[in-house]
């Protein structure tokens, strides 16, 4: 199997892909995001660090990404293909990812960029909310995805809530940064030629459908 790289700006949908990837292919999914909102939880002067930089829209430092990274890498589920979302955001991190890749023996197969518009990025990011008991993902911007109680899931009745850093001042720092750090990446993967492009305002089964023939062909 491959191992796979999703790169996109805030709430482009990386997630919800990478979970369907995972699904179809029974690779584990790699989320930098995720390992840092659950350090972020902790009674600890990382947890703090990380949770005021998240909270702001900030990048958490390189050196501490660096080693949660290598250190999910070196898991035996990562042998036969992974998926990682949420990082490199720099092209250093690029660089430096390149080479904990290397020093593990591993590559890069496929890095899927999902091109999405702005303002669609900013309603699903300032709309969204999530449950806290099963995780389900409602946006109160987009009425197909609008719990039918307010601020309660449709699924298990638990309690919905947003996310410290789904605010429209966060969004518009992160994008920004986005901009300028992330999107440099593309062309440091393209001359790889291991970038491949899809459009991320198509729905979710169609930007599926498009990844699956980038992972299957390529």
């Amino acid at each position: 199997m491959k191992n796979i790289m999703f790169i996109a700006p805030p709430a482009a949908g990386k997630g919800t892909q990478a979970e369907l990837v995972v699904q179809k292919y029974h690779i584990p999914h790699i989320s930098t995001g995720d390992i840092l909102r659950d350090i972020s939880k902790e009674e600890s002067e990382i947890g703090h660090y990380v949770f005021e930089t998240l909270s702001s829209g900030r990048l958490v430092k390189d050196e501490i990404t660096y080693q949660l990274i290598e250190e999910r890498l070196k898991k035996e589920d990562c042998q036969h293909g992974f998926i990682i979302d949420g990082f490199p955001r720099t092209l250093t991190q690029a660089i430096e990812f390149d080479g904990i890749l290397n020093k593990l023996g591993y590559t890069i197969d496929n890095v899927i960029y999902i091109n999405i518009n702005e303002k669609t990025l900013e309603k699903r990011i300032t709309g969204r909310r999530i449950c806290e008991n099963c995780k389900a993902i409602y946006n109160i911007n987009e009425p197909s995805s609008t719990p039918q109680v307010e601020s309660t899931c449709d699924i298990c009745g638990g309690k919905l809530y947003q996310r410290n850093d789904d605010n429209l001042s966060s969004f518009q720092t992160r994008y920004k940064m986005y901009q300028e750090k992330t999107e440099p990446i593309l062309e440091h993967y393209r001359n790889q030629n291991v970038l491949y492009e899809v459009n991320g305002d198509d729905t979710v089964e169609n930007v599926f459908k498009a990844i699956d023939e980038i992972i299957s062909q390529n």
